[in-house]
């Protein structure tokens, strides 16, 4: 009898294991789940999404894997991510954290904020501005926006918003160093980027741990938590469930 119980736990110790094996396997090589815990990227992600990221996209690199250990500190199968992906990258001042930005500008590119307009490579990004209304939070408050429909020169188009009450206007040039990249949040005066090169600046490939694919979940957790069960009607966002991100 003892002998059993003693092979069932080995079974199941194994199971266990395997188990995890393959799970690790998953999420370091394929497809990682995120949670959205911030604004910087409203009105494309919201507070409470949860986002699937293909790490794949960009090729491998130490932060692939968890705890991102220092075995190889180079990229393999390494990509080129596109102007205007939406990037989940380890910040550079801690190697830890992992911040959602839009890639705007790639090596050798410069940036600039001229008069609330931004211009990559001395040339002006298309937008037009939009109607439609958007209540967009920064922190605690919500306040209201110029919403615009941004296109880069490779065609990827989006929303970004703009404080009615005061924005960025204006800019020094920065130019992207070889092998590093420059991003910005869609909610662009509520978004800690590369902008800030005292804490976050331009980020190196090696950095890059994937590509946002699409939304998976979403609920409103500033109303109510998911844990809140009868709460849920209130804050679920049914129509962003599997919604394809660009």
């Amino acid at each position: 009898m003892k002998k059993k119980i003693k092979y069932i736990l080995i079974d199941n110790v194994k199971t266990i294991f395997y188990a995890l094996l393959i799970a690790i396997a998953i999420r370091s090589l394929f497809i990682q789940p995120f949670y959205i815990p911030s604004s910087s990227m409203e009105p494309t992600l919201l507070i409470g999404d949860r986002i699937f990221v293909s790490k794949y996209s960009y090729g491998y690199s130490k932060h692939s894997f968890p705890f991102s250990p220092s075995i190889y500190n180079k990229r393999i199968f390494k990509k080129e991510p596109k102007i205007g992906d939406l990037v989940v990258f380890k910040t550079p001042i801690d190697n830890r954290t992992d911040y959602i930005k839009r890639l705007i500008g790639k090596e050798g590119d410069s940036i600039q904020f001229i008069n609330g307009e931004i211009f990559l490579n001395n040339k002006q990004i298309f937008r037009e501005k939009i109607s439609q209304k958007y209540n967009i939070r920064c922190g605690s408050t919500t306040f209201e926006v110029n919403a615009y429909k941004e296109m880069l020169p490779n065609g990827v188009k989006y929303i970004s918003v703009y404080r009615k009450d005061g924005t960025l206007m204006n800019t020094d040039v920065y130019n992207v160093p070889k092998d590093h990249y420059f991003f910005l949040g869609d909610n662009r005066d509520c978004s800690r980027d590369s902008r800030f090169l005292d804490s976050v600046g331009y980020i190196k490939n090696l950095n890059l741990v994937g590509k946002a694919q699409f939304i998976f979940f979403s609920n409103d957790t500033v109303k109510s938590s998911i844990l809140k069960i009868w709460n849920l009607n209130r804050s679920l966002r049914v129509d962003r469930f599997f919604k394809k991100l660009w």
